[in-house]
């Protein structure tokens, strides 16, 4: 009988995306509560009203 062949792990999955409401998210507390923030630009949850300084993303900061 020869060596036993090495198996590697597994890759860990990936995570499901945080799910947006339609329409974005009420403030960047809603969407740091749900991990989404901070949002881009055509990210599900954007939307202009979670971008203060309009650089394409929205709640950059953690307001916790």
């Amino acid at each position: 009988t020869g060596p036993v062949p090495q198996v590697a792990p597994a890759p860990p999955a990936p995570r499901p995306a945080p799910s947006a409401p339609s329409g974005g998210f009420k403030n960047c507390t809603e969407a740091w509560n749900a991990g989404a923030a901070p949002v881009h630009r055509n990210d599900p949850g954007y939307a202009p009203r979670l971008d203060r300084d309009n650089d394409g993303i929205g709640c950059e900061r953690d307001p916790r």
